[in-house]
């Protein structure tokens, strides 16, 4: 890794640059200018002062939809082009980096920050957030991408240890950040509150040194979370550049203090302040090209709305649309019917996420006003608090009144932002016990209900699914959220979206049910690999709404599946069809499983996905390239990523539990071989071709009579019972006849003869 020489600095000067000028702002030595940071990431929270973002409200910006919305599109291109949109209000108001995405995994449905996190699977995670950072980054702003790592729950978030083995570190919780690391080259990564296996993430050198820098080759900067450093000196020797915001006007004097000491290494310093000077010239960079546009800056208020309802209207899933009578499905809704608009989130719309993300949008599109202009007659009805009063007798009367009086009834239900917010984690995944309630009063009056979901972590929908026969997911839509869901309630746009994580029927049967949040300071991730659709899978467990679901209102038609190897990976082709009336937008999914393998594992997981758009009766042949890196396993002996080799079962399909068409594929794989050692079992020594046969010759001397004689005398096989003990055991099973010094010689020649 090459890292650029600090300027000629005094060691007080270095220790200053180390830490930010307040709240917002980096400092400014020795010719390193200043860099302006802000909060993200689904929109610019910028203010005019230095005050913490808790504080001081935020001048508008475009609130394009949240990770937990944006992920549903499965559209990597468009989570780009928010990001180039987000790239030029940074630099309408000079701000160098935005702190963002953010890309954690959704660990649990309970976690407070879900909204703010793309989806429980890393492969789609990685996609959608290399997207919005090369987008971000092609305006010359800085992602800061976040928060590295395993901070899946806000409970004691600044103290609490996840405690992660090895394998699920690496395959679940650091994979997506590797991927997005080595594609598309944040200038920041920020250290988040937590500790990792007992250290605190801002000083551990295993994360932010081994893995980060020497492992993956990260040349950018480290950027603490803001008040996530405890000691400064220790973070900085950990990898940690930067510690955000001021940590006051002592704490650059007492760094500088402890390198003359000798306690903090100058030369650790002077790495960090290369990374800030190096930012520091990214950032000037990004200034001078903006000011060289034509026409000069600026952006279009109104195009980035559009492009936020476009965003919306992609993540929108509908998750069931059953028929009622014989007049077909409930979706879309006639322009020409009465409809009875009832909750208040029609009205008040839930858009966003609450905590350091909020942002204030440039305007928000109500559902009731979109629905009043585009449809026929409209009633509205509150039906529902939110104070958490309970029930309102009067509101759901009401609500079945306009229900009744109309041809359909549309409910729009979830939760309020004092439900979720990031600095607390969920108790419940339920529906909030009126809202239930009341969808099953209207639905006794009106058959033709739909219930529209506002929410950022998930719910449990089986009491709602049971009462309505139409239900569409939202999730968080950003500012454009009412003309977006109005568009696709009533067929001018056909919904596209897939659910980014699996909707349980209860919160009993996820993952970390028995592990969240944290206990005495830890939380122990006991599931291990299996984390969201995986865990589902592998114990056969019912889900409400499977990861990838999602309908549409036309219909899709897959055939041809081809599977071949190739040089990184495997390719999949299919032709899909739309076999329905409408145009619309088919996502298809690539999951793959090993069957037989010799290492735990998910019956399957998602290798690789891609949008296509046809109009009715239009096929297309979709090409998706599985890379061989995303097949592979950590392995614990070798400490590193290795591929399988062995015949590959491929599945093609519309969700986890939808899959059309299965195949086969051999891979080579990677071959690894453990070299043999007293410790090495007898079974693993006699699969060495060198050890084995003289093992095997040995086996027969100590059977005695022979390998049968010795079976029927122990009423067992010799080897099931023997051949898991370590080969250095073989002296004493032998009585002396085997000795130390030749199954140290045996297992040498063994050795030397793999290289």
């Amino acid at each position: 890794m090459t890292v650029t020489e600090p300027t000629a600095l005094t060691l007080d000067e270095k220790a200053a640059l180390t830490s930010g000028a307040n709240f917002w702002w980096t400092k400014e030595a020795g010719g390193v200018a200043a860099v302006r940071v802000s909060d993200g990431p689904h929109g610019l929270r910028w203010t005019d002062t230095d005050a913490p973002s808790a504080v001081a409200r935020s001048a508008p910006s475009t609130c394009f939809p949240p990770a937990a919305g944006l992920a549903q599109s499965w559209d990597p291109a468009l989570a780009g082009r928010v990001g180039v949109a987000l790239g030029r209000e940074c630099r309408m108001r000079n701000v160098d980096v935005l702190l963002g995405p953010g890309i954690n995994i959704k660990r649990s449905p309970l976690g407070g920050r879900n909204f703010e996190y793309f989806s429980e699977d890393p492969l789609l995670t990685a996609a959608m957030a290399t997207g919005w950072v090369r987008g971000l980054q092609s305006q010359g702003v800085g992602a800061s991408l976040k928060h590295f790592a395993a901070n899946n729950a806000e409970h004691d978030r600044m103290r609490a240890s996840s405690d992660v083995d090895p394998r699920a570190l690496r395959e679940i919780y650091l994979r997506a950040f590797q991927q997005v690391i080595q594609d598309a080259a944040p200038w920041t990564v920020m250290c988040s509150y937590n500790r990792l296996n007992g250290v605190l993430v801002s000083q551990n050198h295993f994360l932010l040194t081994q893995v980060l820098r020497e492992e993956w080759g990260y040349d950018g900067l480290v950027v603490s979370d803001w008040g996530a450093v405890a000691d400064r000196g220790a973070a900085v020797a950990a990898g940690c550049d930067l510690a955000m915001p001021s940590p006051g006007p002592d704490s650059g004097a007492e760094l500088a203090a402890a390198a003359r000491a000798g306690a903090v290494s100058e030369a650790d310093l002077d790495r960090a302040v290369a990374r800030l000077a190096d930012l520091s010239r990214k950032a000037a960079d990004g200034r001078a090209a903006w000011a060289s546009r034509e026409p000069g800056p600026g952006y279009d208020v109104d195009a980035h709305h559009a492009l936020a309802w476009e965003a919306a209207t992609r993540s929108v899933v509908l998750l069931k649309n059953d028929p009622v009578g014989d007049r077909g499905p409930v979706l879309p809704l006639s322009a020409s019917e009465s409809l009875a608009v009832i909750g208040v989130f029609a009205a008040t719309p839930r858009y966003q996420g609450g905590g350091s993300s909020h942002v204030t949008p440039t305007r928000v599109d109500s559902p009731l006003e979109a629905l009043t202009a585009q449809a026929g007659a409209v009633t509205y009805a509150a039906g529902f608090t939110v104070d958490g009063s309970g029930p309102d007798e009067a509101l759901v009367a009401g609500a079945v009144a306009a229900a009744r009086a109309a041809d359909a009834a549309v409910l729009f239900l979830g939760l309020d932002a004092k439900q979720e917010s990031e600095g607390f984690d969920r108790t419940t995944i339920d529906l909030p016990a009126e809202q239930v309630q009341l969808a099953a009063a209207v639905a006794a009056v009106n058959p033709r209900t739909v219930a529209v979901l506002s929410h950022g972590g998930v719910l449990r929908l089986a009491p709602l699914t049971a009462v309505v026969p139409a239900i569409l997911d939202g999730a968080l839509l950003g500012q454009a959220v009412g003309s977006a869901l109005a568009d696709v309630l009533l067929g001018a746009v056909n919904p596209s979206g897939r659910l980014a994580e699996t909707v349980p029927v209860r919160i009993e049967d996820t993952a970390a049910f028995l592990n969240f949040p944290s206990e005495h300071s830890h939380v122990r991730y006991g599931e291990g690999i299996y984390v969201g659709y995986r865990w589902h899978d592998a114990r056969d467990l019912p889900v409400e709404y499977a990861f990838g679901h999602g309908l549409a209102y036309t219909s899709f038609g897959y055939s041809g599946l081809s599977l071949a190897a190739v040089a990184d990976g495997i390719e999949a082709r299919v032709t899909v069809t739309n076999t329905g009336q409408r145009p619309g937008r088919e996502v298809v999914q690539v999951y793959a499983g090993l069957p037989g393998s010799s290492v735990a594992r998910p019956p399957r997981v998602l290798a690789g996905f891609a949008p296509v758009d046809l109009a009715p009766g239009q096929s297309q042949e979709v090409t998706i390239t599985v890379r061989q890196a995303d097949l592979a396993y950590w392995d614990r002996r070798v400490d590193r990523f290795v591929v399988e080799g062995g015949t590959y079962a491929v599945a093609v399909g519309a969700s986890s539990r939808d899959l059309r068409l299965t195949g086969h594929v051999t891979l080579t794989g990677d071959g690894v071989r453990i070299p043999l050692t007293l410790n090495s079992t007898i079974i693993e020594t006699l699969a060495d071709p060198v050890a084995g046969p003289l093992v095997k010759e040995a086996f027969s001397t100590l059977a005695g009579g022979g390998e049968q004689d010795a079976a029927e005398a122990l009423g067992v096989d010799l080897l099931s019972l023997i051949g898991s003990s370590p080969i250095g055991r073989m002296v004493s099973f032998s009585g002396g006849a085997v000795t130390r010094e030749q199954i140290e010689q045996l297992l040498a020649a063994a050795n030397a003869a793999a290289g």
